[in-house]
C-alpha cells in the first residue's frame, strides 16, 4: 500500500489547535532550558543571567541601554544580575567611545566559556528538531516564531540578523 500524504490541517485555527500549539511551547520551553539550566546552577545563576549572556555574546558591545531594550526588563533586574556576572568575572564593562557615560558589555573569556556551554546542548537539540522537520518546515516555523513576537520588534531582530 502507498503511503498517502496527508495535507495540513484545514482546521488549524480551530481553539483546540491552538491550546495544543501554546501546550506545545511550553513542553519545548521545558527541555530547551532544561540543558542550560543545570549549567547555571553550578554557578548559583538562572535563566536571566542565560538571557544575559547569550545576548551580550550575540552582540559584543552592546550597551546597557540596547539590552533592556531587548529583554524588556527593568533597571533594577539587569542590574542584580549584570552586576552578578561582572563580579563573577564572565562579563566586563567598558566606557563608550562617543559617550563615555555608556556603559559597554563585553564577555570574558570566562563568559565565552559559558555562553558555549550553555548554547551547545540546545544548538544540538535544535539541530536534531531541524532535521527531523526538514527545511520547509523550518522555514514554517521561523515564520510562526516571528508572528508570535510583536510587530513593533520584528524589523529590529530581522535587522539585528542581517548584521551578523
Amino acid at each position: 500500500m502507498t503511503d498517502v500524504k496527508v495535507g495540513p490541517n484545514p482546521l488549524f485555527l480551530r481553539d483546540e489547535e491552538l491550546i495544543q500549539g501554546i501546550e506545545l511551547l511550553f513542553y519545548a520551553y521545558r527541555d530547551f532550558t532544561g540543558d542550560p539550566d543545570a549549567v547555571l546552577a553550578e554557578y548559583g545563576f538562572g535563566r536571566a543571567h542565560h538571557r544575559v549572556v547569550h545576548f551580550v555574546s550575540r552582540n559584543p558591545g552592546m550597551s546597557v541601554a540596547e539590552l533592556l531594550e531587548i529583554l524588556r526588563i527593568t533597571k533594577q533586574s539587569l542590574s542584580r544580575v549584570l552586576g552578578q556576572l561582572v563580579e563573577r568575572g564572565f562579563i566586563v564593562q567598558k566606557k563608550g567611545t562617543r559617550d563615555r557615560r555608556q556603559r559597554l558589555l563585553y564577555l570574558t573569556e570566562t563568559g565565552t566559556d559559558l555562553a558555549a556551554s550553555l548554547a551547545e546542548p540546545q544548538k544540538r537539540r535544535v539541530a536534531r528538531a531541524y532535521r527531523e522537520a526538514g527545511a520547509e518546515a523550518v522555514e514554517g516555523y521561523r515564520k510562526v516564531l516571528m508572528g508570535l513576537i510583536g510587530d513593533g520588534s520584528r524589523e529590529a531582530i530581522v535587522r539585528s540578523f542581517r548584521r551578523r
